[in-house]
């Protein structure tokens, strides 16, 4: 699933209201918190509401197999957090080392909460194998990050 930095995905958009997206998803799969409503799409999709107007897009790794987030063609979940970076960074993105992963200024982050070990993508992997594999994207404003 392809991600606009700064906007969101083609499925939601920051700044829609919650009817709007409901309207076109249904009903979240887990409603969770009234600020927040989980989708099973492929990838998952996660959006964050503040006052009922999205104010956060997320999607995870759907693993191996599955449909990943991407942009401009390169796919930023399941796989190497260096790798990831190194591509993005070749198309003109800066990325900020962030706490779970690193933020761009054009209005997104790909994070890790340390969930998935190296050896998820690399059979040789050895348990201390210190690699982070990107487990999911925000997407917000510049702005939601810079603060």
């Amino acid at each position: 699933m392809e991600i606009l930095p700064g906007e969101g995905v083609l499925l939601v958009r920051v700044g829609e209201t919650r009817d709007a997206v409901e309207a076109r998803l249904g009903p979240p799969a887990h409603p969770g918190i009234a600020a927040r409503s989980v989708y099973d799409t492929e990838p998952r999709l996660v959006v964050d509401y503040d006052e009922d107007v999205v104010e956060l897009v997320e999607l995870g790794a759907s693993g191996d197999g599955g449909e990943q987030a991407t942009l401009d063609g390169v796919q930023l979940t399941f796989r190497f957090m260096d790798d990831v970076v190194a591509e993005l960074t070749a198309l003109g993105h800066h990325p900020e080392r962030a706490a779970l992963g690193y933020t761009f200024r054009a209005g997104f982050t790909i994070f890790s909460t340390g969930s998935r070990s190296a050896a998820d993508l690399d059979p040789l992997a050895t348990p201390d194998d210190p690699r982070e594999i990107v487990e999911g994207v925000g997407i917000a404003p510049a702005k939601y990050w810079m603060d």
